[in-house]
């Protein structure tokens, strides 16, 4: 990919390193020098003319009152990072995409209870119908498009179209579940909503935002990227570490929009942010179904809105959503009563910002945040004599909860561990979390994205059932299992070559080593972990559910992966 170029060639020299500290900028009641302090001292790791990093915006009652650059936007030319660095935003995109849908609709040319295939009939018909709505609020079922292009072995650093995106979703023969029945973040429905943007108005996603959108907010340095050849001034390449510590150029040449693909800068994004408060683009009306989060079908509510997530951190209202797309990572995170929005958009992938965005808004929001979660409630005037305090779990109580658990509904394992006198939830692809004892039998999951609680049952005879509770879903039922160790000679049954005609990829399974491994394409082998009977877990969270004939001969799998479910293969002779 094409680097970006600039009349301004930083060279490592003494002198060059004196222009990084320069790079801040504030308006009319910006910061104070303490706060300055505090707020660079977040972004102290990137800080750096040899690292890559991130640029910061803070906006307040309105103005831009703090806006820099840590880092390298180009580590081969030594340029800085500044306010005026242009970073792809990944999933922060979503919102734009939400906008331009939201803007079609007060045009009058689609409703959003539009079924889908009124403008995408190369779609199958699911029995019920998916609508503009269910897009927007990602309770479509539709199977995330990037999930299968990843299973399918697609280079994510080749190039991509939407072409080629339609059809990998066009070719699933069934959903992920029935469309209102549950919430599932998914990229297919955003990307599906560039092409209804592209079909309902004549123009591209990006030709209509920059008409509707962007110009009118004097966004100039803002576009969907569409186009992998296309020259971007000023643009960061993006980076992610190599063993060693040195770095490597992580960038990708998709071209489909809509999931993410806008190309922006901190100063624009501020223009954004100011039409949440005086609308400019769709008035209020647009900010109010923005702002509008959906519904499952028995009256379940999201915090979910269009390309917004609404939230409460520490007693306030917060309006958000992150992204993360090759190297980059991106946060536009708002406290609409405090007047006080954060924009962290970085160019390496290990960096977190919307962490870094709550840290900043942490300083600047002293002072009017309640209790940050997990902290210690004030004594009470009298010991209690029961609660959270009085519970503690034998040794035997631990390992009465302790292993292999199946969701009901999702088929997903759950793992439970003791550690240090301590259970531990491992759900697929996401590390190890604590879970924290709150009462009898009830536990929090520590660091977990949304509020979550895991909770066991009465015990009975043998091992307990468990409910798993998050915002954004249905309580799920967890049934104990009993793991599964396979011999050698039955590992031996599951090797062989199957085929997937819904991702169009043939996966070859093998046992090396006392191990059963899959090889997809060229890629190297990668091994499966036995489950419980029939059902291993691989790389990504993967899962595999193999199936058998009446005689017990194996003649395919299931396989999902967070986003997907149940995509079938067939075992070839």
């Amino acid at each position: 990919m094409r680097k970006s170029k600039s009349v301004q060639v930083v060279l490592l020299c003494a002198g060059a390193l004196a222009f990084w500290p320069g790079q801040a900028r504030a308006q009319r009641g910006g910061l104070s020098e303490e706060a300055r302090k505090e707020v660079d001292a977040v972004f102290a790791l990137y800080d750096r003319p040899d690292s890559p990093g991130c640029a910061l915006g803070v906006v307040r009652d309105g103005n831009l009152v703090y806006a820099r650059g840590y880092g390298s936007a180009n580590l081969e030319h030594g340029i800085p990072i500044t306010p005026k660095t242009v970073f792809d935003i990944g999933s922060t995109s979503k919102q734009f995409t939400a906008a331009g849908i939201l803007l079609l609709a007060q045009q009058g040319k689609l409703s959003l209870d539009d079924d889908i295939r009124k403008l995408l009939p190369e779609l199958p018909d699911y029995g019920k119908p998916i609508t503009i709505r269910h897009l927007l609020h990602h309770t479509s079922g539709l199977r995330d498009y990037l999930s299968l292009m990843e299973l399918a072995g697609v280079d994510f650093d080749g190039v991509t179209n939407d072409d080629d995106a339609l059809q990998f979703i066009a070719r699933q023969k069934a959903l992920n579940f029935v469309p209102g029945d549950e919430h599932l973040y998914s990229n297919s429905g955003y990307f599906l909503l560039s092409l209804i943007v592209r079909r309902a108005s004549g123009k591209s996603l990006r030709e209509f935002a920059a008409e509707h959108i962007f110009g009118p907010l004097g966004m100039q340095h803002t576009h969907f990227h569409d186009d992998h050849t296309m020259l971007v001034p000023q643009r960061a390449t993006a980076y992610a570490p190599r063993p060693g510590g040195s770095w490597r150029i992580a960038m990708s040449g998709f071209e489909q929009t809509g999931d993410g693909a806008v190309y922006t800068t901190v100063e624009d994004l501020f223009r954004w942010d100011g039409n949440f408060y005086e609308p400019r683009v769709g008035g209020t009306a647009l900010l109010e179904q923005l702002h509008a989060t959906g519904a499952l079908d028995d009256g379940t509510q999201l915090n979910y809105a269009a390309g917004l997530t609404l939230t409460t951190y520490r007693g306030l209202k917060k309006v958000s959503h992150g992204g993360s797309w090759a190297g980059y990572r991106a946060e536009l995170m708002r406290f609409p009563d405090e007047k006080l929005s954060v924009i962290c958009l970085c160019n390496v992938a290990t960096a977190n910002p919307s962490n870094l965005a709550q840290q900043v808004a942490d300083i600047l929001l002293r002072g009017r945040l309640g209790p940050a979660a997990g902290a210690p409630p004030a004594p009470p005037r009298a010991a209690p004599t029961t609660g959270p305090q009085a519970v503690k779990l034998s040794e035997a109580e631990l390992r009465a909860k302790a292993g292999l658990y199946r969701g009901a509904q999702s088929g997903r394992f759950a793992r439970i561990t003791i550690r240090e006198a301590k259970l531990w939830l491992t759900l697929p692809g996401s590390p190890p979390r604590e879970l924290v004892l709150v009462a009898a039998d009830r536990f929090q999951v520590a660091g977990a994205p949304a509020s979550s609680e895991w909770r066991f049952e009465a015990a009975g005879s043998g091992r307990p059932r468990a409910h798993f509770l998050r915002e954004n879903a249905r309580p799920e039922v967890f049934e104990p299992v009993e793991t599964f160790a396979p011999s050698a000679e039955e590992l031996a049954e599951f090797a062989g070559t199957y085929f997937s005609e819904e991702l169009d990829v043939t996966y070859r399974l093998e046992v090396e080593k006392s191990d059963l491994r899959v090889r997809i394409r060229t890629a190297p082998l990668r091994t499966l972990e036995p489950a419980s009977r029939d059902s291993f877990t691989g790389p990504g969270a993967t899962q595999f559910e193999f199936r058998r004939d009446a005689a017990g001969k194996i003649t395919g799998f299931s396989l999902s992966a967070g986003r997907i479910r149940n995509v079938p293969f067939t075992r070839k002779p």
